[in-house]
């Protein structure tokens, strides 16, 4: 099965520097995958030069979003942005997947708007992958929906289930809600009829898992809404910088303890690769009729490869017909005002 992969190479920091440089290492790398790569033509063949391989393709695009424009300005007046391009190559079925490492809001709303949602399915959420003592742990809304009913929540739930079921070859999944304490009775009111609605769910819910338990491992899909899921990620990003700071400046100090890092370097090394952040890129974007990755604006070329390669193991896997079967088979939820 080839898989093919529709890029929008205009979006991020860095642009088609990154984008299409990205793209070509990981066809190189990648016998089943295709690339089609979207945006300003005369911007990306620089880049492609010394390319010659038949599964990387141009599709022109006039239009950039840039990364502080307005989402709804972006969906009503770029109609040929290389971020909405790139969205309707899916649609069309000519893409099995989209990465952007674009404006995050504007992706979400032009996704929304040209995709539509799944059956059974109201809100998209963001989905992440974060480093824990166990391996890794998915978590969503990482910022898509501020305020969620304890009916998306248990969706949210739903989707990143399947997401790791057929992502990781795992039956059951365990499931948690991110909670301030571990007993049942801690939470607001939307946050414990949420974990009721998972309890009955028939999802592999193992309860309450606090802000520590994220890195714990104590669950491999942690279900939260997109205020406290940001929150939490933010804080966590900022904690990671701190710390290699700090650890940076203390082998510095003197010679001796440049003597120590040089020692230390295979851990140190070892310890780095294990919470780098560019293993990790790749946010998806889940409930939509179609696989939509978001890059960190900032990628580099190693960072965006992997989220290329997210979103092509997403489209090999099946991961839209899981959460789709999954949520059939729940029982009818709630109406949702």
């Amino acid at each position: 099965m080839t898989v093919t992969v529709a890029i929008d190479c205009m979006g991020g920091d860095f642009g088609p520097a990154v984008t299409v440089r990205a793209a070509r290492d990981f066809v190189e790398n990648h016998d089943d995958v295709s690339v089609i790569l979207v945006g300003i033509e005369e911007k990306i063949s620089p880049f492609l030069a010394r390319s010659a391989d038949s599964r990387i393709a141009i599709h022109h695009a006039s239009e950039i979003v840039a990364m502080d424009e307005a989402p709804a300005l972006a969906l009503r007046n770029k109609k040929d942005s290389s971020m909405r391009v790139a969205i309707n190559l899916v649609k069309q079925g000519q893409a099995d997947a989209c990465v952007s490492a674009g404006n995050t809001g504007a992706l979400m709303a032009i996704s929304r708007f040209v995709l539509k949602m799944l059956p059974g399915i109201d809100r998209p959420a963001i989905c992440a992958i974060l480093p824990t003592a166990k391996g890794h742990s998915h978590v969503l809304d990482l910022g898509a929906n501020v305020d969620c009913s304890p009916e998306h929540l248990l969706q949210f739930g739903i989707m990143g289930a399947s997401l790791v079921a057929a992502m990781e070859h795992k039956d059951r999944p365990t499931v948690g809600i991110l909670n301030i304490g571990a007993e049942a009775i801690k939470g607001n009111d939307v946050v414990k009829r949420a974990a009721e609605l998972l309890r009955e769910s028939g999802l592999n819910f193992v309860g309450n898992v606090e802000g520590d338990g994220i890195y714990k491992g104590e669950a491999e899909v942690i279900v939260c809404d997109g205020f406290v899921g940001n929150v939490a990620l933010k804080a966590s990003e900022g904690l990671a910088q701190m710390l290699a700071t700090f650890l940076k400046r203390e082998f510095n100090r003197s010679l001796l303890t440049k003597l120590v890092a040089l020692i230390a370097l295979p851990v140190l090394n070892n310890f780095k690769k294990h919470v780098d952040h560019r293993r990790y890129n790749g946010a998806t974007l889940l409930g939509l009729k179609g696989i939509v990755v978001k890059s960190h604006g900032s990628a580099d070329v190693f960072s965006f490869a992997n989220a290329i390669e997210r979103a092509a193991e997403e489209a090999r896997t099946g991961v839209l017909s899981r959460i789709t079967e999954r949520v059939a088979l729940q029982q009818p939820l709630q109406e949702i005002a």
